[in-house]
């Protein structure tokens, strides 16, 4: 989970600090001290963990802070800010948008970073937004690379325009005209990289980009590799003057010493991020929602967002009077666990939850558990699945061999959706609503 081992430490930290009630200007040292450390073993490098406890212990032991009545919470906050303003602001960074279509979108950097995957990413995400992407193959030198790139394209429905082995410039200078042509207002360029930085691919890069001008030169780099990624992104920026950052794999990065040092190093925001394989899993990046998410304190709009994504309004209606009235049945519970795989992996959305994403830890979410729980319920009878209340023993039996486990599995299943619909039945009376507004709000 990204910046598991940070966020760890930064909560015992402040744990610390809030057992002390009030706070002298030593404690906040101490604090700082640990923080300091945190920052270091996460990746981030040393100029910038120094400057960033600077900064925060300026703040810190000012006479607000000290004399409030909540100084640990102020302290958090203050961290909270810095560690916001440190990736970019809380306004995050929006891809351009010009006057005159079509938006040029430069892909480039190292050979294994992600590049074509995250074209692909890119172009879905912008198509769900109403746009009509074009991917652009101007990757002739690795194997496969063209057909890697129509794969992906035809996998997220979006048009590729190729000419082989011509001069990557020419067929950028093609696929301007073609998208004029056809209505396509985003043209997304897979360019290609190199093992290392070397000043071939650098030409090559320079000459596409006087070709076309893209508005959006955005460099791909990989969250895994740390302060390499970091250095990759000052020389691609020096030598082009790269727009923004894509960092990938930041899912299976649990240090994120990249993602707080990138912007610090070259100036220049991080625009998206990868979290996972599918290319359905990339997100804008947004600043503030990391460092709460850093924090410990959830990131509940992306959740809402991704729930939205993958919502049908009317079958979310259609749902909500069915809780109301107490109505559901397993074949809802089927659609509702589909759309929650839908959103991602259980882990990264548990990560998002205020207060609960820290106490969590990766071996204690078993995503196989959905995966059972659907076999289960696949190998009911359409009349089994709308009333439960009829499987007995032989059912069960049954069901289980369906679906090639025990009857012990099909037990508990039945058993927590009987809890679930005592549940949501308390809900709809008096004191149920009552507990409803009586619950805290993040």
């Amino acid at each position: 989970m990204a910046f598991e081992g940070l966020s760890e430490k930064l909560s015992a930290a402040f744990k610390r600090l809030r057992s002390k009630g009030r706070l002298t200007e030593q404690d906040i040292k101490e604090a700082m001290r640990e923080v300091r450390m945190a920052l270091l073993e996460a990746d981030v490098s040393y100029k910038v963990a120094k400057d960033f406890i600077a900064r925060v212990s300026e703040k810190a032991v000012g006479e607000n802070v000290l004399a409030s009545l909540t100084p640990a919470q102020q302290v958090i906050k203050v961290v909270n800010d810095e560690l916001t303003e440190l990736m970019g602001g809380s306004e995050g960074s929006r891809l351009a948008s010009p006057s005159k279509p079509p938006l040029i979108i430069m892909m480039c950097g190292l050979q294994g970073s992600g590049k074509t995957t995250h074209s692909g990413k890119l172009a879905k995400l912008l198509k769900s937004q109403g746009k009509r992407p074009m991917l652009v193959a101007c990757d002739i030198y690795r194997p496969a690379a063209i057909d890697q790139l129509q794969v992906v394209g035809g996998q997220v429905g979006v048009p590729v325009f190729q000419m082989g082995t011509e001069k990557p410039s020419k067929i950028a200078a093609a696929a301007l005209r073609q998208a004029k042509d056809h209505g396509n207002d985003v043209i997304i360029l897979d360019t290609a990289g190199r093992l290392h930085i070397d000043e071939v691919l650098m030409n090559e890069l320079k000459e596409l980009k006087g070709e076309v001008s893209p508005q959006e030169i955005l460099l791909v780099v990989d969250a895994m590799t740390g302060q390499d990624a970091v250095n990759v992104a000052a020389s691609f920026d020096e030598a082009l003057g790269i727009s923004g950052v894509i960092l990938t794999k930041l899912d299976g990065d649990t240090r994120g010493g990249a993602a707080l040092s990138v912007r610090a190093v070259t100036g220049k925001p991080i625009k998206f991020i990868g979290t996972g394989e599918k290319l359905d899993e990339i997100e804008p990046f947004h600043p503030d929602r990391m460092a709460s998410r850093i924090l410990g304190m959830g990131d509940v709009l992306t959740l809402i967002e991704k729930a939205g994504s993958v919502a049908d309004q009317k079958s979310a209606e259609e749902m909500a009077k069915k809780l109301k009235e107490n109505q559901m049945d397993l074949n809802d519970l089927l659609e509702q666990m589909r759309q929650i795989k839908k959103m991602g992996s259980m882990k990264s959305l548990v990560s998002m939850l205020p207060g609960i994403g820290n106490q969590i830890r990766e071996e204690d979410i078993d995503e196989s558990q959905l995966v059972h729980m659907e076999a289960i319920i696949l190998s009911m009878t359409p009349a089994e699945r709308t009333k439960p209340s009829i499987i007995d023993a032989k059912r069960k039996r049954r069901i289980a061999a369906g679906c090639g486990l025990q009857v012990s599995d099909v037990n508990r299943l039945l058993k927590q959706f009987e809890q679930m619909q005592k549940m949501f039945k308390q809900l709809g009376t008096k004191q149920g609503r009552r507990m409803l507004r009586n619950m805290p709000r993040f």
